[in-house]
């Protein structure tokens, strides 16, 4: 796989040694249990899998080569590059101006972006609408696109199915930057309805199925389908692609509940007709992320620390996914871990941030999960775990329980 030139103060002497001894030790990516780094009265447990994906890993290397390769110009990111507050700062920090925010609103006004500047496209992607826009200025960005290469999969496959006269189904959040970039390049080829969860792929069955009328889909999916969509139409072949970053378990469970409506309504014989074989799209490294969050979890542990981006997605489900099972804690840096009884960490649920005391027992030893998501640097990882690691005295030294990792 291709090596990135990855800034230093995103790696981790400890997590580093983790991850190297377990990529050494199982090159096919078999085992997906968790690593054990036990320092006496506090042990964590430490994914298979987690941290910057190839995707992130790519778009870091080609941002930080734009500013590198562009002493003398204005350098804009279309929007945030990932979504991980502390890059997005660094970025900042370089030079590095947002036009937009994640949402969409706009910061700088187009007028003032001129053929002279650096535009770089995110790992999200990009509108064909923007493309165009930016084209019509004379701004170029084929250079700097860092759009993940998985997202672009997912493109090309919705616009192979699109000539094959295939609707498509995008299962992601409607307000994503991945979901509205998936959504523009789909609708340019295909039919295309945007579903967020197995809730509205029921409903989605239903209409295909004749239990809701045709009419009513304009309604249930307001501002989510494509211009001159059809539900009469455009319900018969379905393919269905996510944004790369949802739970691919639910991804996987609605398509495949879209295709028992189908065969509901055109019978088993003729499945093949009707609905696309889709999974292949799914990215690899959300796939990894997940399956490790599984092995986590098969292990007993006292709680769970979630790192990462507040409005990252990949990471919400994560935190989703360990929340099912113990206490966890969602928190952007070390700096939200303010005493050994005191974290502040985000419920997503509900979008705030909360205080929780006494989010470290006295029992010993205290067994932690910690992980992250896949913007998130392992140097963040890191200072949590140290920081967590201050509040305890007489642990086993770091070099001594690395040993082990080393050999």
């Amino acid at each position: 796989m291709k090596k990135f030139n990855i800034p230093e103060h995103y790696r981790s002497p400890i997590i580093s040694v983790v991850k190297n001894a377990r990529r050494d030790n199982d090159k096919r990516k078999q085992d997906f249990s968790p690593s054990t780094l036990d320092f006496g009265p506090v042990r964590f447990l430490i994914a298979r899998h987690f941290g910057f994906c190839y995707g992130v890993e790519n778009a870091i290397d080609i941002c930080y080569r734009a500013i590198a390769e562009n002493p003398n110009k204005r350098l804009f990111l279309l929007s945030e590059m990932i979504h991980n507050p502390a890059v997005n700062a660094d970025l900042q920090e370089r030079g590095i101006q947002f036009i937009m925010k994640t949402n969409g609103t706009q910061l700088i006004p187009w007028e003032e972006i001129t053929a002279e500047d650096i535009v770089i496209v995110p790992a999200f992607g990009t509108t064909v609408e923007i493309m165009e826009l930016l084209k019509t200025r004379g701004i170029q960005t084929i250079s700097y696109d860092t759009t993940c290469p998985f997202v672009k999969k997912v493109w090309n496959r919705a616009n192979s199915l699109g000539k094959k006269d295939y609707t498509i189904v995008v299962h992601g959040k409607p307000n994503h930057e991945e979901t509205r970039a998936t959504f523009s390049h789909s609708k340019e080829k295909s039919p295309t309805v945007v579903l967020k969860n197995m809730k509205e792929a029921h409903t989605l069955v239903k209409i295909i199925k004749g239990e809701i009328p045709y009419e009513d889909f304009f309604r249930l999916f307001a501002n989510r389908y494509s211009e001159g969509f059809d539900p009469s139409r455009d319900l018969q072949r379905i393919g269905v692609v996510n944004q790369t970053t949802m739970l691919a378990t639910e991804t996987q469970a609605i398509a495949e509940y879209i295709r028992e409506g189908i065969i509901a309504r055109y019978g088993i014989e003729n499945i093949q007709q009707h609905f696309a074989d889709t999974r292949d799209t799914l990215c690899y490294a959300t796939n990894d992320n997940q399956n490790a969050t599984y092995g986590l979890l098969k292990k007993d542990a006292d709680l769970a620390i979630v790192v990462g981006g507040y409005n990252s997605s990949n990471t919400s489900h994560i935190v989703e996914l360990c929340e099912e099972k113990l206490p966890t804690y969602f928190i952007s840096s070390a700096n939200k871990i303010l005493s050994s009884s005191l974290i502040s960490h985000f419920d997503y649920h509900n979008s705030k941030e909360l205080v929780t005391e006494n989010f470290l027992s006295d029992k010993q030893p205290l067994t932690i999960i910690l992980t992250s998501g896949a913007s998130c640097p392992d140097a963040l990882v890191d200072q949590v775990l140290q920081r967590i690691l201050s509040f305890y005295p007489n642990t086993r030294s770091i070099e001594e329980v690395l040993a082990p990792f080393r050999n």
